[in-house]
């Protein structure tokens, strides 16, 4: 590993850097409290797991979906220990239940399995070395790569049921079919499942108990084959995939994503929703590329649609190198954005309105470019804002022009705001994409600090709800778990990694750099180390760090990319030339050196930088990455490295 780069004093420390690390500290007390307030001895939560249907797996394993991503940034070992205790508690207490078999859901659609399973994947990046959950990524992605398990067709490349899992593919939406009733008020936002039942014209006709059955028989008989939300399956076997390299995961994922793509070129461009199990588009629903389960009319559309297509595109590319996987996902985008309309959310009718009420407050009431969220038989409807983690991901993975123009066209119609960084968060703890891009544009300099100091805030009304627990009358929701989380990864994945958050529905945790402890041996910023990357801009990074202990030196490793799909080609290091630092005691302060660069080539072997940073010191680089030519692989932190690490003279503390 090359030596240390230069690093410069501090006459102050940066609040940004102070507020960052008391938030890995207050993260720290408050998942301590979680797991003491609401967890079993075994693990599991203090629930009386009993389910009255396939649905409720994911609840279990979403409070929990970010500690590993804690870990992975500078978090204690004992929030990863404490991670994989409650992985191996619930699932336990879901196979008590008959949810899960072999560890693994019994079969269920892929939106709430990638909900589920995004927990699985950061707790197999955090620990490449632990041999059990190794082999859990192995028999998981065997589900659907051998076709013994009955859950892929490979002469027909299909998925074979919407619902599909440890049990196989599933018939149906559930063991028998069940009538669809207006009684189901919850649902009504989001219309009908299906629009072409003989009889029913409207939500209310769902009151007759005949026509409510006939639904429900029209939904068991339609949910068979393939839906495209099942393409969020391709991170299950790509997470197997970073084991090993095993070449019969990456030729099923190559396969299965490519014929989505041809099925999407055949239909001018646009990815449709359904596949019959005899392999035809539409085979199910009269020839209608619309229509599926979890597609483009019923119940969400773009979020469950363009989220699959982009987990795939970006699984394709990775596995691939093929950036074209993307183009899906691109058209998907594209032809919202050509549909939208410009009206405020206030007064538009909108499945998923309530959500956006509350995360824009008064800004609501003013215009904004609502794209359509679904498709059906009036054409495209339920108009909406643009989900930004679905473009800004595009365009993060390939930074290419084009993608960014399209994240762009998107928040250009975004209305004004006078407060950019709202103080919300919802389960997928996203939702601050605009204005992280506009700090990344420079636009935004205070979002770093402003982001930090909301995201403190969602701590402390996390824990505030938690103590509240008593006395709070939703505390024995299936969801109150989700909801007081208190470990906040978002603002931590932007500044730290340089990453948005992981794409909620099935996402692989990539990251744009990552760091390891060289002292403990161990990924993720050492203690009182505070990281900020403030620009990417093509294959250039900007990283500042900087130490915010007086006392204390702290090493720390620099690396490109969470899985080795890039390295460090060179690093500009910004310093300074003739600073007298501490200078004498007489002094008022210290002297002043005069800005400095320096350029400094890795090799393909060396890829990494050792940077030591004595205490209140900083380092300010560029680092130019590029694609390392080597296999994706999970990536185990090096052993701690020896102390002994000359730095300009300043000793290791």
């Amino acid at each position: 590993m090359p030596e240390s780069i230069p690093t410069r004093p501090l006459s102050s420390i940066p609040a940004w850097a102070v507020l960052q690390r008391r938030l890995f500290d207050e993260i720290e007390d408050a998942w301590r409290l979680f797991s003491e307030s609401f967890t079993r001895p075994d693990g599991g939560l203090r629930f009386d797991a009993v389910f009255e249907d396939r649905d409720g797996v994911d609840d279990l394993y979403e409070p929990f979906f970010n500690w590993p991503a804690f870990y992975l940034l500078g978090g204690s070992d004992e929030v990863l220990a404490a991670a994989k205790h409650h992985w191996e508690g619930v699932t336990a207490q879901l196979a008590d239940a008959g949810m899960v078999t072999g560890e693994y859901e019994n079969g269920y659609d892929w939106f709430h399995q990638g909900e589920s399973l995004i927990f699985f994947y950061a707790l197999c990046a955090a620990d490449p070395a632990d041999p059990v959950f190794a082999e859990r990524a192995r028999r998981f992605a065997e589900l659907y790569t051998d076709a013994a398990h009955g859950n892929y067709d490979s002469i027909r490349n299909i998925i074979t049921a919407p619902h599909n899992g440890a049990l196989g593919p599933r018939p149906g939406l559930s063991d028998e079919p069940e009538p669809y009733s207006a009684e189901r008020r919850e649902m009504r936002p989001y219309g009908l499942p299906l629009e072409f039942v003989p009889g029913i014209g409207d939500w209310d006709d769902l009151a007759d108990p005949v026509l409510a059955a006939a639904m429900g028989e029209a939904m068991h008989r339609a949910a068979a084959g393939d839906v495209a939300v099942n393409l969020a399956a391709t991170s299950l076997v790509a997470n197997r995939w970073l084991y090993d390299g095993d070449e019969a995961s990456a030729a099923w994922l190559r396969s299965y994503v490519d014929g989505w793509r041809a099925r999407a070129a055949a239909n001018g461009g646009l990815l449709p929703d359904n596949v019959a199990p005899d392999g035809t588009v539409g085979g199910l629903h009269d020839g209608r590329w619309f229509g599926g389960h979890y597609g483009w009319t019923w119940p969400h559309g773009l979020p469950s649609i363009g989220m699959a297509a982009v987990v795939a595109g970006i699984n394709e590319s990775f596995v691939t190198g093929d950036d074209a996987a993307l183009d899906p996902a691109r058209a998907v985008l594209d032809t919202v954005l050509d549909n939208a309309i410009v009206a405020p959310i206030a007064e538009t009718p909108f499945s998923l309105r309530g959500g956006w009420l509350a995360r824009w407050g008064t800004d609501a009431a003013t215009p904004a470019l609502l794209v359509p969220h679904r498709f059906g038989r009036h054409g495209w409807f339920d108009y909406g804002p643009m989900p930004l983690e679905l473009p800004l991901w595009v365009w993060w993975w390939s930074r290419r022009d084009d993608d960014l123009a399209r994240v762009r066209r998107a928040v250009a119609g975004l209305p004004p705001m006078a407060e950019p960084v709202k103080p919300f968060r919802d389960k997928a703890e996203a939702g601050h994409e605009a204005p992280w891009l506009a700090f990344l544009d420079g636009d935004l300099p205070d979002y770093p600090t402003r982001a930090l100091e909301m995201a403190l805030g969602q701590v402390a009304r996390r824990v505030a709800l938690m103590q509240g627990a008593a006395t709070d009358p939703d505390a024995a929701h299936l969801h109150f778990w989700q909801r007081v989380n208190p470990v906040v990864t978002e603002v931590l994945s932007q500044l730290v990694s340089g990453t948005p958050q992981v794409l909620y529905n099935g996402g692989l945790p990539f990251a744009a750099i990552v760091y390891e402890d060289p002292d403990a041996g161990r990924p993720g910023l050492p203690p009182d180390v505070a990281a900020l990357v403030s620009r990417l801009d093509g294959d250039d990074i900007d990283l500042a760090l900087v130490n915010t202990s007086t006392t204390r030196a702290r090493r720390v490793v620099v690396r490109a990319s969470r899985f080795g799909e890039r390295r460090i080609g060179s690093v500009t290091v910004r310093t300074e030339t003739g600073a007298v630092y501490p200078g004498s005691s007489t002094a008022y302060a210290s002297t002043p050196g005069s800005p400095s660069t320096l350029t400094r080539q890795l090799t393909a072997d060396d890829d990494a930088l050792l940077i030591v940073l004595p205490p209140a010191h900083r380092a300010d680089l560029t680092l130019h990455t590029v694609h390392s030519g080597a296999t994706p692989r999970h990536r185990r932190a090096a052993s701690a490295l020896p102390l002994s690490v000359p730095v300009e003279g300043v000793p290791h503390v």
